[in-house]
């Protein structure tokens, strides 16, 4: 009798809670987060200087294609380096709602079927609410334009009154930056170029998957035919290739994704053309032609000669931009000579373990390319590297920049926001919510377990159980590279045997752990046992 009344206490008291909204837990001690989205990360509105009418324009399902080539598409002016509506009565906007986060959670909150396409910081933002950030406490969102240069004075003023107003909203407690893709470009500018500001007002940056050193195959495909932001059904009632194409080939930020020109690749990033050209012989042949990231820049313009658009019964034509291209190269002058204030830290989560564009491909020996104004037409293939799907991971590791910690994460590059490993790592560098169970306070790392697997078979009166796991130790030391190449990993073995009783039957257990070297804030730990009993 007394069980059951225990249990309807239990039910009354579970239907309390269910039916009174928990608050949330807010913890007051922790320094306030400001998260920075990448290209595309932010919602835009149009608004009409004349009417005063403002609407959304990105991201937008319904009418997309139609808004999105009326009220998006731009001009580069290059006497202010700006890129300008081409309607002359539109403005562009990002919404200020919920102290910046509205812009950069679901880039389109009326979405409600496939609305997971469309997240941006959304599981982030839960889950940092989780660990006790309050909006427009210790939680902010710096969305902005994307078509803009990441140097622009315009959005480098945005941000800097934006990084007061949190650190005032905080009470004067230093922030940290978390900043995704394109967005650590943005960061790095304008730490290069407002470094006392930036000192003033940051504690830590924390850059997930940036392209420090570009990110070429993507770029180069998307100057010759355009990009698309959603994948899978979608992308049917979604922003054409061509339309995005016709946008991105007047905004400064894509020609700053470039192959960063005096970078060191590993493997140098090529643009190539299978062609048929005739020889002295007067025989067509067909040739593999390979052109490095400079070479490259004359195909762009042989290729995107005849390029234009019509607007309100003009044709307007958009070559590759020359000016936007020459502007893009002080961009990179800006990034080549940016440092991270003594009083800052700087920490790099990089995307691994996905094939990534690298080097671009078209024609085939098949079917050679004739014509270069044809590249459009044609599906390119790729040389990929590893990455995270869009950035190579040699270019997002090489930050150029003292870091505390580079860490790489497998991932795809938009949902590397949104996974697991990345929230461990980041809740321990930010000091947030409960103590992580795997983390160790006296060495400060953290445990994560990457792999679980365990066997049990009978054979010929015996048991055997097999049982393999691995960790990774997230780290802030970092080792001399010199000293992890010479190093081997550290091997050690375990034997445990147990006699024959009577409670139990005669076991034997033995184990190998493994630790591998660390590398690039990382270590990887293996350990593989295996038991063996006999059956009672």
């Amino acid at each position: 009798m007394a069980m059951l009344l225990e249990d309807i206490v239990q039910s009354v008291e579970m239907w309390l809670k269910l039916i009174k909204k928990p608050q949330p837990y807010v913890d007051p001690n922790l320094d306030p987060v400001l998260l920075v989205p990448g290209i595309a990360g932010s919602i835009l509105k149009a608004v009409d200087d004349q009417k005063g009418k403002e609407e959304q324009v990105w991201v937008r399902i319904l009418g997309a294609d139609y808004k999105f080539q009326n009220k998006l598409w731009s001009r580069f002016d290059p006497s202010t380096g700006r890129t300008v509506s081409l309607d002359p009565s539109t403005n562009i906007k990002v919404p200020e709602e919920r102290y910046g986060l509205y812009a950069i959670d679901v880039l389109d909150p009326n979405m409600i079927i496939g609305r997971e396409c469309v997240y941006y910081f959304h599981d982030m933002i839960v889950e940092m609410i989780k660990w006790g950030f309050q909006e427009g406490k210790t939680l902010f969102g710096f969305g902005y334009d994307f078509r803009q240069s990441n140097r622009l004075q315009e959005t480098l003023d945005r941000l800097a009154a934006k990084l007061e107003s949190v650190y005032k909203a905080s009470g004067g407690k230093k922030i940290n930056i978390i900043s995704h893709s394109m967005g650590g470009l943005l960061i790095k500018c304008f730490m290069g170029l407002h470094s006392d500001i930036f000192e003033k007002y940051v504690k830590n940056w924390i850059a997930i998957a940036a392209p420090f050193r570009g990110a070429p195959g993507y770029i180069a495909s998307t100057f010759l035919n355009g990009v698309s932001f959603v994948d899978g059904w979608e992308q049917n009632f979604f922003i054409s290739k061509w339309s995005m194409h016709q946008l991105l080939i007047e905004s400064p930020s894509i020609y700053e994704l470039m192959a960063c020109p005096h970078f060191h690749w590993q493997h140098i990033p090529l643009l190539e053309i299978w062609r048929e050209k005739e020889g002295c012989d007067g025989i067509p042949r067909i040739i593999l032609e390979s052109y490095r990231p400079g070479e490259s820049i004359d195909i762009f313009k042989e290729a995107l000669s005849g390029n234009s658009v019509d607007y309100d019964g003009v044709n307007i034509p958009l070559p590759f931009n020359l000016e936007i291209l020459k502007w893009a190269k002080e961009t990179h002058k800006v990034l080549s000579h940016a440092k991270v204030p003594s009083g800052v830290k700087f920490y790099n989560i990089y995307g691994i373990n996905l094939e990534t564009p690298h080097s671009v491909c078209y024609g085939s020996e098949e079917t050679p390319v004739t014509d270069i104004q044809d590249l459009r037409f044609f599906q390119p293939t790729y040389v990929c590297l590893d990455g995270d799907g869009t950035v190579p991971a040699e270019s997002a590791k090489e930050d150029g920049l003292h870091a505390e910690a580079r860490v790489g994460v497998p991932g795809e590059h938009r949902g590397i926001l949104c996974e697991p490993h990345v929230f461990r790592i980041l809740k321990h560098w930010l000091r947030a919510g409960d103590p992580d169970p795997f983390y160790n306070p006296i060495n400060d790392y953290v445990i994560l377990p990457t792999a679980f697997e365990m066997e049990s078979h009978h054979e010929k009166g015996l048991q055997v159980t097999s049982l393999k796991e691995e960790w990774e130790i997230v780290s802030e030391d970092q080792d001399n590279l010199d000293d992890v190449a010479s190093r081997k990993p550290f091997v050690s073995s375990i034997s445990v045997s147990q006699g024959e009783n009577k409670q139990s039957s005669r076991s034997e257990a033995h184990a190998t752990v493994i630790v591998h070297p660390q590398n690039e804030g990382k270590q990887h730990v293996e350990l593989n046992a295996i038991s063996v009993s006999i059956d009672a």
